[in-house]
């Protein structure tokens, strides 16, 4: 038994059943995640892995079953929104800066006008954050002078000032080419291996191979397998886990 599967949960979501209309997107998913965790989610486009991520942060509202973050409802209508995705970040494909502002300005935004820190003191931070991602001769650039890959790791950072107990990333590097996925990999990568509770749709199975303490293949809006890595990706037990990895892999 590892370290993780010891320690205490921190998203518990129990019999999720989400739909859009008549389609059933989310079907009775069950997940735990320990603090510390990484989880990589894949699966064929279609199967419900980015509504899972948004259900867990409450960007969008399951129809039925339970999601619990920090031991608090997600889906309880008294819960504060903000203070669940102050402990939820989520990092999309599309990088959603503010244009006309700079890197360092757009990772200060939410910790001034949203947790109304002192500017001092969430400017330090931000110089940290992207010092820790890789940026810090980038600062004073505007998203348009920086690459995808520049711009997603700013967003990684604008996340993280949040002060998260929790990152999702969503396909964060779907967009992107070869050379700039790599300098974004690396700094989740550097996030897991600090402990942060990471859950991660993603198509890269090297990088949810080498990133993840689980891997959960979902496919017709419900998780069909999960396991260790090499499990799953080596000897996958069901046959359409099978029929999947020999088509991406």
């Amino acid at each position: 038994m590892t370290n993780h599967q010891l320690a205490a949960p921190i998203v518990e979501a129990s019999r999720i059943t989400k739909r859009f209309g008549p389609h059933v997107v989310l079907q009775d998913v069950d997940l735990t995640v320990a603090r510390g965790e990484t989880v990589c989610i894949i699966g064929p486009s279609g199967s419900g892995k980015s509504t899972f991520l948004r259900c867990i942060n409450g960007l969008a509202v399951v129809d039925s079953g339970s999601i619990r973050v920090d031991g608090q409802e997600v889906n309880d209508p008294r819960l504060d929104k903000l203070a669940l995705r102050r402990k939820v970040g989520i990092v999309f494909q599309q990088y959603n800066l503010f244009p006309h502002k700079t890197a360092l300005q757009n990772v200060m935004m939410a910790p001034v006008h949203v947790l109304k820190q002192d500017k001092a003191q969430a400017e330090q931070h931000a110089h940290e954050l992207l010092r820790k991602v890789g940026l810090s001769a980038k600062e004073q650039s505007f998203p348009g002078e920086l690459s995808g890959g520049q711009q997603q790791r700013v967003a990684i950072a604008r996340s993280l000032a949040m002060n998260p107990k929790v990152m999702l990333f969503d396909e964060v590097t779907a967009a992107l080419d070869p050379e700039t996925k790599k300098e974004v990999l690396t700094a989740i990568r550097d996030l897991a291996a600090e402990g942060m509770t990471c859950i991660l749709v993603t198509h890269e199975m090297g990088f949810a191979r080498e990133v993840a303490d689980r891997i959960c293949f979902t496919d017709g809006g419900r998780i069909v397998e999960q396991g260790p890595p090499a499990q799953l990706l080596d000897d996958p037990q069901h046959a359409r886990t099978r029929a999947f990895l020999d088509h991406v892999m």
